[in-house]
């Protein structure tokens, strides 16, 4: 199963490099008009803050934060393969770290997964089940083994689907999967 996943993620690295950077932007504007109308006002939305080749989350973030929506990101914990979060108030306090991931290095307001009733997810890629692979690591999978009840929206370019991905029994499923060309999972 690790060399099948393995050759997936190579081909979809290969598809998300195809774009681009224009094409990313474009298409992370419509994931972002398709994602919002599924947020409540009154809920707390934890966001993956993108590097280059992901869906951009900053036009999602703005987003939450113009309607006080309270954003939490994850800062990566190398030593134990775990999220850190911090509640997100200013992209200023965003600074590459881990992975060249923004993260609010020195800037952080302490959050607890409890605080957390959606969690925006990367992907790699997706199938139509709801399966979701990541970069493998697992950060995410062990963060969502702790708190299984979050709503999960997994977002993508829609380059990024497999017809079918193997899964791990640790691997969660999404409850709604998000491309340019709207929800496609469920």
């Amino acid at each position: 199963m690790r060399e099948e996943k393995s050759r997936i993620r190579q081909i979809l690295r290969e598809r998300k490099g195809a774009m681009t950077p224009e094409e990313r932007l474009t298409k992370s504007r419509a994931i972002c008009g398709h994602l919002m109308p599924l947020i409540r006002d009154t809920e707390t939305v934890m966001a993956y803050t993108s590097k280059e080749m992901e869906v951009n989350t900053v036009p999602i973030i703005q987003g939450l934060l113009d309607r006080n929506v309270p954003v939490i990101v994850p800062i990566i914990v190398k030593e134990d393969v775990s999220l850190r979060l911090s509640y997100l108030r200013d992209f200023a306090a965003l600074v590459p770290s881990t992975f060249g991931v923004p993260e609010p290095i020195g800037n952080e307001i302490p959050a607890r997964g409890e605080d957390v009733d959606t969690i925006l997810l990367p992907m790699l890629g997706f199938d139509r089940t709801g399966a979701r692979i990541g970069y493998g690591a697992g950060y995410y999978d062990r963060f969502l083994e702790k708190f299984p009840l979050l709503r999960k929206i997994g977002i993508a370019f829609a380059c990024q689907e497999m017809e079918r991905l193997p899964l791990d029994p640790t691997d969660v499923r999404m409850d709604h999967i998000i491309t340019e060309d709207g929800i496609v999972y469920p």
